[in-house]
């Protein structure tokens, strides 16, 4: 039997939400909405490494509207009897046994301006939900977390339709088993995914973060492809430390050394995936901060010609030094990152540009782990 999912993920990556469903033979990709992929699959739990979360299909509905005034409408969404065969799949899908279940919760989003609150939405159909279920609801008006055990529901209105799901397993798929230490400006982990499948890794390849920061980027990578040699730096020695705790037994070096002067050969990467330090969580140290430029300088004379770059850029002055420094978009994406708009772009090296060389000697940077 082939079961509806919807899989949540980042505004502008659904279509790379639905390239690994359909790539990894998950299953049929069925519809792509404002943040969601529905596809349909035989497998009990799929495992998605770009989607932030993973639902069973309850209930649609046409959306209320902007008004309160048929808010309690979403009640339907508690009444098919189809909620009775997902608890049947939630029960033998989820890491909590049947009998520890403590309740439930929901949480809800809508696009455009409404007149009532997401809490509002809310405890309309969690109170249904749980009259119907006989469990207790908690609600998150309060900003209490619900406790464990509870089993979490979404709901979302996308202006045409109101949609209920059931998370299929306890934790949301955004959590990482090896977030063991954590910094400033630390790469949404699904982000992280959707940007090594991008840079379409091949065996034996070097892959480089010079800017790694907890590792993130490198472990997504490390993990998708592990016959690759993947190598990152970062000047600060805290960032090295959370990536080397993170990294843990996976084929990952990290090294300290500064981006503006790689100890690499020229042409010697080929992919470079990085989310460089231009942003507001982490400002430019060591050379850059005085000679932001040889970010790409160093970017450029490191990566083979016929190489790949996946980055994530916050603004188009960003994507226009790209060009500047002999870079060609071959793909640009703008996502949605908690209330930013940033740009996820794959550039390849300007077809005649010419080689860039090292102007001094690049010795190698002492290897904290391999």
């Amino acid at each position: 039997m082939h079961t509806p999912l919807v899989a949540r993920c980042l505004r502008g990556l659904e279509a790379v939400v639905a390239a690994e469903v359909l790539g990894s033979g998950l299953g049929a990709v069925t519809e792509l909405r404002h943040r969601e992929v529905h596809f349909r699959t035989h497998r009990s739990v799929p495992a998605l490494r770009t989607a932030d979360d993973l639902f069973l299909l309850a209930a649609r509905r046409p959306d209320i509207g902007p008004t309160r005034q048929a808010l309690h409408d979403l009640a339907e969404l508690a009444e098919p009897t189809a909620i009775d065969h997902l608890l049947s799949l939630r029960r033998h899908s989820g890491t909590t046994p049947a009998t520890d279940i403590t309740g439930m919760d929901i949480s809800a989003s809508f696009l455009g301006r409404r007149t009532f609150t997401r809490y509002d939405a809310e405890d309309v159909v969690g109170q249904a939900l749980a009259r119907r279920l006989r469990v207790p609801y908690h609600s998150r008006r309060a900003g209490t977390p619900p406790p464990p055990g509870c089993w979490g529901w979404r709901l979302t209105l996308d202006g045409s339709r109101a949609t209920l799901m059931l998370r299929l397993d306890d934790r949301p798929l955004h959590r990482r088993a090896y977030k063991q230490r954590t910094i400033p400006g630390t790469l949404h982990p699904p982000l992280a995914a959707a940007m090594a499948r991008l840079a379409d890794i091949r065996p034996g390849q070097v892959v480089l973060d010079p800017c790694c920061g907890a590792g993130t980027l490198l472990i997504e990578a490390a993990l998708a492809h592990p016959d690759a040699r993947c190598h990152g730096f970062d000047l600060s020695a805290d960032a090295v430390a959370a990536a080397c705790a993170n990294a843990g037994e996976l084929p990952v070096a990290i090294r300290r050394s500064d981006a503006g002067r790689l100890p690499l050969p020229d042409h010697s990467v080929d992919r470079v995936l990085c989310n460089p330090p231009w942003g507001a969580q982490v400002q430019a140290r060591g050379l850059l901060a005085t000679a932001p430029s040889r970010w790409w300088t160093e970017l450029r004379r490191v990566l083979a010609p016929d190489g790949t770059a996946v980055l994530l850029l916050p603004d188009p002055d960003d994507l226009a030094a790209a060009i500047h420094h002999h870079f060609t978009p071959v793909h640009v994406e703008r996502l949605r990152l908690f209330g930013a708009q940033p740009f996820l772009v794959r550039l390849a090296p300007a077809a005649g540009a010419g080689r860039v060389t090292a102007t001094q000697p690049r010795g190698r940077a002492t290897s904290d782990r391999r």
